[in-house]
Order: structure tokens, then C-alpha cells, then sequence
């Protein structure tokens, strides 16, 4: 069998190209250290950045710096050609969101530094006391953070560069549940243990004090958000065209025709509609969509009940699909083959994955936040949804940059990439999974379809919203109300799901699209790549090249496999 997914045979010698994108990433680092733990580097651990503006600004300015640098520089051999133009893509972008101001209102329900100041702390090691301790340093460092962020927040105030009140009122509830008695600081401070030991007491007390303090200082970011950002928050959850184009290009690294895709994403839903319905009928005969759920839902040997139940199956259904693909159509190196499956410590909604450390100390990690009250789980739903976030998904094509140290350099490993890349690939392996006989149960491609069609629902949605599109029924145009309507009747989930995923959209333009639009695009790369390859056509061997660039914005990954 061919070596697919294994490193390439010789180090590659590093090139200036190479030592920039190493010194960019250890900058990146250095300012924002939350992005230091999510790709290993536990030096900058008990810290965080500056969030005030002039923090903010730094970072810019020090994207300035290496962006001309970049263009000082010539490429080597390929590999440099593919690393100077996707670092010079993102940089650029970077800086022109930072002239428009896209830091002053930087605020939304799922990926904002209201979330990703906490959430740090789900990645930091935990095993030892050394390592609580560590924690304990970046805890005391949080209100200082929080302090600096609202003052960025006030900054925009000040210009008139907002964000919607339906974001601010949404991230209020969240910072409610974090302070909250039982809330997360609470609970991570006194469940602190060193393996089967308690912590030494001194730490034990620092661990709670640093704790309740970061409570305190969430506790004051919501009443900023509540007191001065909510009364002037914007009315209108769309940014305008302008502002989501560049959102939308950051997504994706590529600019694409908006109204065209608005389009296309109507072409596909119904194409998606019609494909269920296809499938509806095989699950039982004459049966629309809606009968063909009932079914499904009414089969007690399709359901898991509580979030115990649905993680030991996540992470049987990840090892299975890992050992099997591992033996037929994958190389998957060894340190790839552990993908931990876990159930997040908040409950938000939302799956995701979190990469694997630059040493694999941490695995790769599929992650569950179920909202309260969630107690069912259908596994026909679901299967996919391993297969997107793990294996051949997201894990097998973050992970495999993460151990090509042979070819990439640090920041094309651990940094670069868009959603539109990684969200685009997993949407991809989903039918690849259906390809390889992975889904041949119609229960199971009925819920790979749901999702399929929930995200053709979602590119329709979130231009036709943030640009103010007519609506499809031709009744006025799209606003917040219509897009939960419109949600709830193309996805088949609980309704506080679909309300967490429709707020989703609103605060963060640009991004749920790009998962359908990036499978989109990945298809039409490898389509291209198969009819110039003709008989000489391998897909295993376009999959590993193309993985082995690891993530790279779209445009880029399109120009470097049209020179293959």
C-alpha cells in the first residue's frame, strides 16, 4: 500500500521564507498567548495577551512588519511559493479587517475573547500540581484581560463600531452561566486535583481566590455589556455588504461572487431537499421526510440517552472508523491514531475539534457542548458528525500538518488555514465516508443529508441576511425572525440548537457558509486536478498532496494543486 499520510522521507532544509514564518509564529505567540496553548507552546501558559486597543494595534503593527518583510523575499523551490502566498493572503486580509475596525466590535456568541478567554482553560494540562499552579497564574492574569477587552469594547463604542444587541444580550446569558454559584470557575477551582491527590493547601487556596476573581471580573464585563454596550448596540444584525465580503474572504481565503453563491446555495438546498426525500422513502416506503424522522426517532436502538452514553459512542464509533481506515485507505502515523472524544465543560451547543499539540502531548480532541436539558442523542443523526470531526475530518487533516514537520514549517503546521479549508475537507469526507460504503444504512445517509442540507441552509441564510437579501417566499427581505423560521424548517434538531446556530450566524458573518461553499471548492480543485491527470488519476495521491500542504486558504490551495 502506498504511504498516503507519512511524513516525507527527507527534512527539508529551512529557507529565509521558512525562518520568517517560524518568527511570525513565535511573535503571535509572544502577543497572544491563548493561541501559544492551543498549539502547545506551555511556556506562555499562565498568561494571557493584551486585548486592550493598544494591545490590539501591536499585533497589527507586527503584522505590518512581516508582511513587508514577506514581500522582500523570494521564494525557493515550491514549498516557499505555497507559504509566501498563503501568509501574505492572510496578513493582508488581517490588516484590512483591522482598518475597518472589526476588533471595536468583536463580540458574538461562540468565537469572540468573551469565549476564548475562558475556554483556554479547557486546554491547559491539569495533571499535576505544577500544572495547576500554572493555571492558577493565568486565572489572577484574567482580569487584566477582561479589563483590557472592554476597553477595547469602549473603544468602539466611542467610534460608533458596534456590535448587534442580540449578541450582546446572548453573550450577558453565557457570562451568567460562568459566574454562576455552579457555574464553570466555580466548579474547575474545586474539582482541582493532582491525579489521585489533593493539591498542597496554599495552592488549593490560591486556585479559589484566582478563581472567585475571575468571577468577579466576568461578572463586571456583564454589567459593561449590559450598562453601556447593550443601549447603543446596533438594531441590525447585518454588517453589510462590505464588511462580510471581507469576513467572508477571511473564512475562506478566497473571494468569491456572493450573489452567485447566494444562488447556488438555493440550487443546493433544494437539490439536498430532494435527495432526503429520495432516501426518506427507501427508510419506509411512501414516507415524506418528516415520517421518515419519526421512524428513525421512534427506534430505541438508534438512541443515546445522557451525555455519558453519547461519549463512550463517540468514542467508539472515532476508534473504529481510525483502525479501519488506518488498515484499508490510510497511512494514518501512529501519533494521528489517538483522537480523544469528549463532552465539552459548558453548554453552549455546538461540536468542534481542537488540534493536536506540535508534540501530540495533547491529542487531537472532538468536543460536545450539549445546552441544558439536552438528554437524547440519535446515532443515526450523529455518525457523521464523528466522521467530520474526526477521521478522515478534521483530525486525520489537522493532525497530518501538525506531523509533516519534514516539508512545513511551524506556522503552515499550527497556524495557517482557513474554515473554509477544514470545514470544506470535512463536509467532503462526509461523502467520501459515503463512497467508501461507510454510510449505506439510509438511516445513516439520511442524517449525513440533514446535515448536508442544514449547511446549503445556512449559505442562503447568512448572505441573505447580512446582505439584506429579498427573502426566497418574496416577502419583504431577510431579517433575525425569517432566519429562524427558515432554519427551524431545514434542519431537523432541538429548538435550542437552532436558535444557538441562528444567533451563531448573526454574530459571526461570513463563517457558516464557508463550510458549504468550501466543500464547494475543494470539489471543483479536485475535479480539475482529475480531468488534467486523465488515466494517471490517483484520489489517494490527490489527497495526499493536497493534505500534505496542510491548511492554506482556498485560493492558495486551488494555485498550488492547479501546478501539480
Amino acid at each position: 500500500m502506498p504511504r498516503l499520510y507519512a511524513m516525507a522521507d527527507a527534512q527539508r532544509t529551512p529557507t529565509p521564507i521558512d525562518q520568517l514564518a517560524e518568527d511570525w509564529v513565535d511573535r503571535v505567540v509572544e502577543l497572544a498567548p491563548t493561541a501559544g496553548t492551543y498549539i502547545g507552546r506551555h511556556e506562555v501558559n499562565d498568561r494571557f495577551g493584551d486585548y486592550s486597543p493598544a494591545g490590539v494595534q501591536e499585533m497589527a503593527d507586527a503584522a505590518a512588519g512581516t508582511l513587508r518583510a514577506l514581500d522582500a523575499l523570494a521564494p525557493a523551490d515550491a514549498v516557499d511559493e505555497v507559504t509566501k502566498d498563503a501568509l501574505s493572503r492572510e496578513l493582508t486580509l488581517e490588516l484590512e479587517l483591522h482598518r475597518a475596525g472589526a476588533h471595536l466590535r468583536d463580540l458574538n456568541v461562540i468565537a469572540s475573547p468573551a469565549q476564548d478567554i475562558r475556554s483556554v482553560f479547557d486546554l491547559m494540562p491539569t495533571e499535576s500540581a505544577d500544572d495547576w499552579s500554572v493555571v492558577q497564574r493565568r486565572l489572577a492574569a484574567l482580569p487584566e484581560a477582561l479589563h483590557g477587552y472592554t476597553e477595547t469594547l469602549r473603544a468602539g463604542i466611542a467610534q460608533g463600531t458596534v456590535p448587534a444587541r442580540r449578541q450582546v444580550i446572548e453573550v450577558i446569558s453565557q457570562i451568567d452561566r460562568y459566574t454562576a454559584s455552579q457555574g464553570f470557575f466555580a466548579a474547575f477551582a474545586a474539582g482541582a486535583t493532582a491525579g489521585d491527590d489533593d493539591l498542597p493547601a496554599s495552592l488549593a487556596r490560591d486556585l479559589v481566590h484566582s478563581a472567585n476573581a475571575a468571577r468577579v471580573a466576568y461578572d463586571e464585563l456583564g454589567a459593561f455589556l449590559r450598562d453601556e454596550l447593550a443601549p447603543v448596540a446596533g438594531v441590525e444584525d447585518a454588517v453589510g455588504r462590505d464588511l462580510y465580503a471581507l469576513h467572508s474572504q477571511r473564512f475562506l481565503g478566497a473571494a468569491i461572487d456572493l450573489d452567485e453563491t447566494y444562488e447556488w446555495g438555493l440550487e443546493e438546498l433544494a437539490r439536498m431537499v430532494a435527495e432526503q426525500e429520495e432516501i426518506a422513502r427507501e427508510i419506509a416506503p411512501g414516507a415524506s421526510v418528516e415520517e421518515a424522522i419519526a421512524f428513525l426517532e421512534a427506534d430505541e436502538s438508534r438512541k443515546l440517552r445522557g451525555t455519558a452514553a453519547l461519549q463512550a459512542w463517540m468514542q467508539e464509533t472515532s476508534d473504529r472508523a481510525v483502525a479501519e481506515l488506518g488498515r484499508t485507505h490510510f497511512d494514518i502515523a501512529e501519533p494521528i491514531r489517538t483522537l480523544e472524544c469528549r463532552i465539552a465543560p459548558t453548554q453552549e451547543g455546538g461540536i468542534y475539534y481542537t488540534g493536536p499539540t506540535d508534540d501530540f502531548s495533547r491529542p487531537g480532541r472532538m468536543w460536545w457542548s450539549v445546552p441544558e436539558g439536552v438528554e437524547e442523542f440519535d446515532t443515526w443523526r450523529e455518525l457523521t458528525t464523528v466522521y467530520h470531526e474526526g477521521v478522515p475530518g478534521h483530525h486525520l487533516q489537522i493532525a497530518q500538518a501538525v506531523y509533516n514537520r519534514a516539508e512545513l514549517n511551524s506556522w503552515r503546521r499550527l497556524m495557517s488555514g482557513t474554515s473554509g479549508h477544514a470545514e470544506g475537507w470535512a463536509l467532503y469526507a462526509e461523502r467520501l465516508m459515503e463512497k467508501l460504503g461507510y454510510l449505506d444504512d439510509p438511516a445513516d445517509r439520511l442524517g449525513m443529508l440533514d446535515g448536508q442540507r442544514m449547511r446549503a441552509a445556512r449559505v442562503v441564510l447568512d448572505i441573505g441576511v447580512h446582505l439584506g437579501k429579498p427573502r426566497p417566499d418574496g416577502q419583504g427581505v431577510w431579517d433575525a425572525g425569517y432566519a429562524l423560521e427558515f432554519m427551524t424548517r431545514n434542519v431537523n434538531m432541538p429548538f435550542a440548537f437552532v436558535q444557538f446556530e441562528v444567533n451563531r450566524y448573526l454574530g459571526w458573518p461570513g463563517q457558516a457558509p464557508s463550510y458549504k461553499v468550501g466543500q464547494r471548492i475543494w470539489e471543483q480543485v479536485h475535479d480539475d486536478y482529475r480531468a488534467r491527470k486523465g488515466d494517471a488519476y490517483d484520489a489517494k495521491e490527490f489527497h495526499r498532496r493536497a493534505l500534505n500542504l496542510g491548511s492554506v486558504g482556498l485560493d492558495t490551495l486551488r494555485t498550488a494543486i492547479g501546478a501539480l
